[in-house]
């Protein structure tokens, strides 16, 4: 819910965007306009710094300051155009201006590292969506603005600067916005303030491409995004949500949605389609950067394919071990144990060593769950599979049969030599319980089930008799 703060902030916002389309443009009133807004969005986050006290508030301390720069510049723009008849290219209005890209992208990387750790995929998903708008960037931004020989070096270095900013910028939000967890208020309020200064910029840098001067309307609405871009970051920062912004989350899914998937497909198609408009006039100008695009984003695309196969051997693994493993007990199931019995009865069958199966039941297990419930009933299963597996030798199995029904095959191990060992489970049942259990050695002649059915039917022998003991199959040879 949002605090008494933030609604008198959001008021004050929606007032301040509406009202600068009514100031006149190139006023005095409209640098004072602007420059306050970005200045009460610095001091509101500071403001939401020491009220809310996020977790990460070096971030914000950081966005307060680059907001506070950035608006600043047309201040200092203001004031050398009225002391100089031409402040000229670059000026000190321009140092202002770009201290927002160090300054937001620097709080963002904290704020990242701080809610992801080693998302792999999200990183690669980002790089290559940064890499095809950086070569977006170069053709149309980057390169015009350090070939024009009318600057000079300095001039070059600062053009390419705000391009490169917003690449920067870019690749942060993207990241960003590629993070998993849950997107609270906070979280979609600072994207929408980094979409604002980037669709700002991007519209500025068509503009130019286009050597288009926009109008009195269009140049305040343009100037109206920036505005917007201040107030957002500052409601981001007061809400308070911004206490849980930089908590932890877990890594977004390996997987790609259909949208990330469509955004993905057409970013890996700007290199060719830049060539393809290139070649259509007859001046491919950008071989070399098109050409390094295209390498960037087909091995990021074969890291992310590498990823995906990768994640799905770990879910086809996991899979088959599942359909194999008991859920409860951890112990493997009965289909685990439909596959494990006949192979070793076919190594026994070869080394010619005796084999035995015991088959397994706790004793009134029924009558335990209707009077202590069922979690006891599950957590009796737990410690007796538990306690029972200490007695065993390495080479013994044993399996969920199902139910309250366990069965062992112990190799190696004569009638006598395993009654002695399934007694030492019996005596080790915990919780006061107890079992009863039927044995049978193997005859070479008889199949997995008939050997199972032997040992069953002692496990009967043994209830019969009065429970918590131990019967061996008569041993009756198999006629062919």
């Amino acid at each position: 819910m949002a605090s008494q703060l933030m609604r008198f902030h959001m008021m004050i916002a929606a007032l301040a965007v509406v009202g600068f389309l009514a100031v006149p443009d190139g006023s005095t009133l409209q640098v004072i306009w602007q420059v306050g807004c970005g200045w009460y969005a610095a001091a509101v986050i500071v403001a939401g710094i020491r009220r809310r006290r996020p977790a990460m508030p070096v971030t914000w301390w950081l966005v307060a300051l680059g907001i506070a720069g950035n608006a600043g510049g047309i201040l200092v723009e203001y004031v050398l155009s009225h002391i100089q008849t031409d402040p000229g290219f670059p000026s000190v209005a321009d140092v202002a201006y770009l201290s927002l890209y160090p300054a937001v992208a620097t709080g963002l990387l904290l704020l990242i590292r701080r809610r992801t750790a080693r998302d792999w995929s999200s990183l690669v998903d980002a790089t290559t969506l940064t890499t095809g708008m950086s070569l977006l960037a170069w053709v149309f931004m980057v390169k015009p603005a350090a070939s024009d020989p009318s600057i000079g070096l300095l001039g070059h270095i600062v053009s390419v600067a705000y391009p490169v900013g917003d690449v920067v910028l870019l690749a942060m939000t993207v990241r960003l916005m590629l993070s998993g967890g849950t997107r609270n208020t906070s979280f979609r309020l600072t994207c929408a303030a980094l979409v604002c200064f980037l669709t700002g910029d991007a519209t500025w840098a068509v503009i130019n491409q286009m050597v288009w001067e926009p109008g009195p309307m269009a140049h305040k609405i343009l100037a109206d995004v920036f505005l917007a871009g201040y107030l957002v970051f500052a409601a981001a920062a007061v809400h308070p949500d911004v206490r849980s912004l930089a908590r932890a989350v877990a890594p977004r899914p390996v997987r790609i949605s259909r949208g990330l998937l469509v955004v993905l497909t057409v970013t890996s198609l700007i290199g060719p389609a830049l060539l393809l408009l290139q070649s259509l006039r007859h001046q491919v100008t950008d071989a070399l950067a098109i050409a390094i695009g295209c390498i960037s984003v087909f091995l990021l695309v074969l890291t992310r394919m590498s990823q995906l196969l990768t994640q799905l051997d770990l879910q086809t693994e996991k899979v088959r071990e599942l359909a194999v493993t008991d859920e409860l007990t951890g112990l493997p199931n009965r289909r685990s144990w439909n596959t494990e019995l006949p192979r070793t009865m076919e190594q026994a069958r070869r080394t010619g060593n005796p084999l035995t199966v015991a088959l397994i039941d706790i004793d009134h297990f029924k009558n335990f769950n209707d009077t202590y419930g069922h979690p006891a009933g599950d957590r009796l299963l737990k410690e007796a599979t538990a306690a029972w597996q200490h007695e065993l030798r390495t080479v013994d199995h044993l399996a969920r049969f199902g139910g309250e029904e366990f069965v062992l095959a112990l190799p190696d191990a004569t009638a006598a030599q395993a009654r002695v060992i399934v007694d030492r489970m019996r005596l080790a049942t915990p919780l006061g319980q107890t079992f009863s259990a039927g044995i049978a050695g193997w005859d070479p002649a008889e199949t997995s089930d008939e050997l199972t059915a032997r040992a069953d039917t002692a496990l009967y022998q043994a209830k019969n008799a009065g429970r918590n003991q131990i019967a061996e199959a008569v041993h009756e040879p198999v006629t062919t």
